[in-house]
Order: C-alpha cells, then structure tokens, then sequence
C-alpha cells in the first residue's frame, strides 16, 4: 500500500505545478508555438480537467485500498493523453519536444498500473473481513 500512496503522492505534487502554470501562459503559448489558441473554452476546459485529476491523485493516495476503484479511470486519463498525443506526433501535429510531458504521463500511467496490482492483495483482504 506505500508503493501506491508514494506514486499517487508524486503524481499530484508532479501535476498541480505543472498544470498549474498552463493557467497563466495562455498568451504566451501562442507567441511561443504560433499560431495563438482560438478556443480559450477547450484550453482552460483541459487545464481545469487536468487540475481535477490532480486533487483526484491525492484521494488516491490518502486511502489507496479504498480508492482502488478510481485507480482505473486514472490510468485511462494517463494513456488516454499518451496515445492521443502520439498520433498527433506521427501525425505531424505536435513537436518532439512535447513528448517529454508524454513520457512523464506514461511513465505515471505504468506506476498506476503497477499500484494497482500491488493492492489487490490489501483490497482482497479488507473485503474478506
């Protein structure tokens, strides 16, 4: 069980700065990756989902037997972004550089998967009690 409440714990401190920020760079976004972003509604609409995800993250991690459950969408959210922003990367449409954050989320992803199985023992036992 403190194998998953560390990565959920990492996954949160990791995700609040990092989405976090993308509130304040709107702007700056499109000065430094023209063209300028038309659709404020589906970017803020993103940074808000991701900042959710984050506050989920540390549900997550403060009982991780309990919130077994939400481990699953949590690990949808992370491959989900993960392939869709390879597609757009083969497909021409994101830069290399922006595989980095890919990577960390797929990183994250693998943690979730490896936290999940790590506590089905736990749940196992609880729900035997």
């Amino acid at each position: 069980m403190r194998f998953a409440k560390v990565v959920y714990w990492i996954a949160a401190i990791w995700g609040f700065p990092v989405m976090g920020m993308l509130l304040f760079m709107f702007d700056l976004i499109g000065k430094n990756d023209p063209p300028p972003i038309t659709h404020p509604g589906f970017y803020y609409g993103f940074v808000t989902v991701g900042l959710t995800w984050q506050a989920a993250f540390v549900v997550i991690a403060r009982d991780p037997v309990r919130m077994r459950p939400m481990m699953i969408p949590a690990m949808i959210e992370k491959f989900a972004y993960a392939i869709a922003m390879v597609v757009l990367y083969f497909q021409a449409r994101l830069k290399a550089p922006d595989l980095v954050f890919v990577a960390a989320d797929t990183l994250l992803g693998v943690l979730f998967v490896a936290a999940y199985a790590k506590t089905k023992a736990v749940a196992a036992i609880r729900a035997a009690a």
